[in-house]
């Protein structure tokens, strides 16, 4: 938790920052006081009505309280369901007024596991990746929550493309698009350098909301004077001003990021009448497509590779996170001096990777008759979903052979896990018991409930707990 508390990467100097050391590191982290107050407030305002955190509420940014306070764990798993409400189950959270060591080191797991999950870096983290920071701003970013975002693109051929886009490239690609329509002849490539002088959020306000417009903004010489212009302007669009002028002025990435990306959520600008709607449209998965595309995104971006993958079917289609997977599973499996690293403009490239991905799947032994790398690029999804269910259930096997004490040595089956998991929930004193792992009974989610019992009694409060039945 002292990486968490910290939220910080080494600063050479400059702005005013705090110092912490961590007493099991060597390493002195520096917080920027500026971003720590905006923090501050984003969790002042979201959780106020939090049971849990309502008497330790608000903050003040004055003080280390927001550190203290991270210290359990609580905090922490808090945010991560306001980024990504429903990631964590907040009944599996520790909330006893004092915690031991183990029950914190739960929350913390917990915790990191999930930001894992919702694609937050935990190696080193920094400030950029406050689990409430960059996932929540930009959640909506992306042609399912917001189709009008297809008016950016020309045609077919151009969505698919914009699928591909991490959320931060498409929030500047809207950025963009609307300076370009008012004349702003630069362009905008990151949320730093480029936004420091203010000109471009004058423009881009200038062109979202022309009844508000201010032509003193964009007259004045002094950049500080602009920028706090900016913000008086922004927030006659109900955008909360969590920012300063010097933010701007001093061009912090990620309150820039959070703060376009609030202007995004108000006021985004975009038509629902454009030509390409009806292809957005089209796009909406089914029900099982849509659990599984999510099932196996949250299971790769938990395993820390350094592509984080917004939309499955599409960020795979080039080969490269597959063989990031594959690596990371199988060290040493991936020839990387034949692999091609994105972007990737050939298709011939793309097919490359993804022939090596279905050949490192073949020496592993999965059932991959008739498919191709070409399938992959294809974007074929029954194919995609049947290897990375293979390649899942073959590395959960993989460390359970590693498991010597209990395997012996032999290879670990289907029947072992079964009998294993069957043998467990009878020691603990229950009768519940599957046939297989197609058994229907296990739909009401009580044998899983019996067997995390078995494993560790703490954990099922059996007074939430139902038949699992409809009526």
């Amino acid at each position: 938790y002292l990486n968490l508390q910290t939220h910080a990467i080494e600063k050479s100097g400059g702005t005013k920052s705090s110092f912490l050391k961590a007493t099991t590191t060597t390493f002195h982290h520096a917080i920027n006081e500026s971003e720590k107050a905006s923090y501050v407030a984003h969790i002042n305002n979201y959780l106020a009505e939090d049971k849990f955190l309502k008497d330790f509420l608000p903050i003040d940014p004055a003080t280390d309280a927001l550190f203290d306070l991270a210290k359990n764990g609580v905090l922490l798993c808090k945010l991560i369901n306001v980024a990504v409400p429903g990631t964590i189950d907040e009944r599996a959270i520790n909330t006893k007024k004092v915690l031991n060591p183990w029950e914190r080191n739960e929350n913390h797991t917990l915790c990191l596991n999930s930001a894992k999950a919702i694609g937050c870096t935990v190696v080193n983290i920094g400030t950029q990746d406050l689990a409430e920071g960059r996932i929540q701003v930009l959640a909506d970013l992306n042609l399912k929550k917001t189709p009008q975002l297809v008016e950016l693109v020309d045609d077919s051929q151009d969505v698919e493309e914009l699928l591909s886009l991490a959320p931060e490239k498409v929030l500047l690609k809207w950025m963009n698009f609307h300076l370009k329509k008012v004349g702003y002849e630069k362009q905008v490539t990151n949320f730093s350098t480029d936004l420091k002088d203010g000109e471009a959020y004058a423009y881009l306000l200038n062109a979202l909301a022309p009844e508000h417009s201010t032509p003193s903004t964009l007259d004045t010489s002094d950049p500080t004077e602009r920028a706090n212009m900016v913000l008086q302007q922004a927030e006659k669009l109900e955008c909360k001003r969590f920012l300063t002028p010097k933010d701007i002025v001093e061009g912090s990435p990620n309150l820039n990021l959070a703060f376009v990306a609030q202007i995004f959520h108000n006021r985004n600008g975009l038509s629902t009448e454009s030509k390409n709607m009806s292809y957005a449209e089209m796009m909406t998965d089914d029900v099982e497509t849509s659990r599984e595309e999510r099932c196996f995104r949250l299971w790769i971006n938990s395993l820390g590779i350094s592509t984080y993958v917004n939309n499955l079917f599409e960020d795979v289609r080039n080969g490269w996170v597959m063989l990031e997977v594959l690596d990371k599973l199988f060290p040493g499996t991936v020839n990387w001096k034949q692999a091609n690293k994105p972007p990737i403009k050939m298709p011939f490239k793309k097919v490359e990777n993804c022939n090596q991905v279905i050949n490192i799947g073949k020496d592993l032994n999965f059932s991959l008759v008739n498919v191709a790398g070409n399938d992959v690029v294809a974007g074929n999804k029954k194919l995609i979903v049947a290897f990375l269910w293979q390649l899942m259930r073959f590395s959960m096997l993989q460390l359970l052979k590693n498991l010597r004490s209990y395997s012996h040595g032999k290879e670990i089956t289907d029947a072992d896990i079964l009998n294993w998991a069957n043998n467990k929930v009878k020691k603990s004193g229950r009768t519940t018991q599957m046939e297989s792992f197609k058994d229907k009974s296990l739909s009401n989610g009580v044998f899983f409930l019996e067997l995390l019992t078995a494993v560790e009694p703490r954990v099922v409060d059996w007074n939430l707990v139902t038949k699992g039945e409809t009526g």
